[in-house]
């Protein structure tokens, strides 16, 4: 069975905004000063200067005249500017909590530049054999044949569990991208982030932080790929007998849906909920030439939609501060420092473990050896080699 795509046309929010971001987004630091570990792997860490962002509550420097900060109340967030890096505000940025599915950004980040879109792919039942209980789901069907990118589709729109087995599978295994993510992370000086399971399904000691996820979004907006997946409103799906349905996106603020209003130059990137991460954001919108990235962990206030208002205040604020405060800390590696506080997560309303869908798109800035690995990887899709055993 041969599965194309429709033609129905993929509705993005900005189907021409990543030749900008690509000219706005610096490369990737080639300085990677290190905080500790969480995942114990790495050595002694390299010395650090004190960083504003690894003191508690509330950081930020206002100039005369500069907006007041909202009052938001998330555990942990972070409002940045994508092109420089800076941190115009945060509070708590290196609080280890659960990140529910906005993990799959690093997840994109470290497999996407390995798997050409094209690729078909019958899908196994030993492939779906480990999806937790309760996951987000975009169909994936055994004996089902899927070229990646629909996969990606299912990821980003859907937060499906099931593509990112499927896929964690073409490309070594399931322990294997885990310690591949985590490698990555520290690839780009995210040190609060220890994974355990790629698709962000909860975990006990699985944990990031609004700094690191806001480290993985940035890097992210630099891949077209990336910046095409995460501004993805709705799109086709492979279903059975070579029917197709329609997917969206479930990123409120990006769709508009369920009575929330779509932000204004919002190109994406992902959200999340877990019963034990509460519900999980990391944004990017882009206002007068500048896109701003705001990462907001588990809002204790207002109910399911908290985390899509109080991303909307903290990009207003910072579209309307930025010019007017003083930056706190930088997303580059080089403003690295000691580890935050450790992780005190705070149950949400009860509910199945689930991961929500968002959207985002390819990956970051992809490191040498990925890059050089991903011919490999395609050539042995090429020749049939699937049958890796998921660790």
């Amino acid at each position: 069975m041969t599965i194309g795509f429709s033609s129905r046309t993929v509705r993005t929010t900005c189907a021409l905004c990543a030749a900008g971001l690509l000219a706005l987004l610096p490369g990737a630091a080639a300085a990677r000063a290190g905080r500790p570990d969480p995942a114990g792997t790495g050595g002694s860490p390299a010395a650090a200067p004190p960083s504003a962002l690894d003191r508690p509550g509330t950081q930020v420097r206002l100039r005369p005249g500069a907006p007041e900060v909202p009052e938001v109340s998330a555990l942990s967030w972070v409002v940045a500017d994508a092109g420089s890096g800076d941190v115009l505000a945060a509070h708590d940025a290196h609080r280890r909590l659960p990140p529910a599915s906005t993990l799959k950004t690093l997840f994109a980040l470290t497999v996407l530049p390995a798997l050409p879109g094209g690729v078909r792919h019958q899908v196994s039942a030993r492939e779906l054999a480990e999806v937790g209980p309760g996951s987000s789901l975009v169909g994936v069907t055994e004996g089902g044949t899927y070229r990646v990118s629909d996969l990606w589709n299912g990821v980003f729109l859907n937060s499906g569990n099931d593509a990112v087995h499927v896929l964690a599978d073409l490309t070594g295994g399931w322990s294997a991208t885990a310690a591949r993510m985590q490698a990555r992370a520290r690839d780009l000086g995210a040190r609060d982030t220890h994974v355990l399971s790629p698709d962000g399904y909860d975990t006990p000691g699985q944990v990031s932080s609004a700094y690191d996820l806001a480290v993985f979004g940035r890097a992210g907006l630099r891949n077209p790929d990336f910046a095409r997946y995460c501004a993805t409103v709705d799109a086709m799906f492979p279903g059975e007998h070579g029917e197709t349905f329609g997917i969206k996106n479930t990123n409120r603020l990006l769709t508009g849906a369920d009575g929330v209003e779509r932000y204004p130059g919002l190109i994406g990137i992902k959200n999340g909920y877990t019963s034990n991460a509460g519900n999980t954001l990391v944004a990017a919108a882009r206002r007068g030439g500048r896109v701003l990235v705001v990462t907001v962990m588990n809002p204790q206030d207002g109910g399911g939609h908290a985390v899509y208002e109080e991303t909307r205040s903290l990009l207003d604020w910072g579209f309307a501060a930025a010019g007017r405060v003083d930056p706190v800390g930088s997303l580059d590696a080089g403003d690295r420092a000691r580890p935050g506080p450790a992780a005190v997560p705070t149950p949400a309303a009860a509910g199945p473990e689930r991961a929500a869908a968002t959207d985002w798109a390819a990956t970051g800035a992809v490191a040498g050896a990925a890059g050089l690995g991903a011919g490999a990887v395609a050539l042995g899709l090429h020749l049939g080699l699937r049958g890796r055993r998921r660790d």
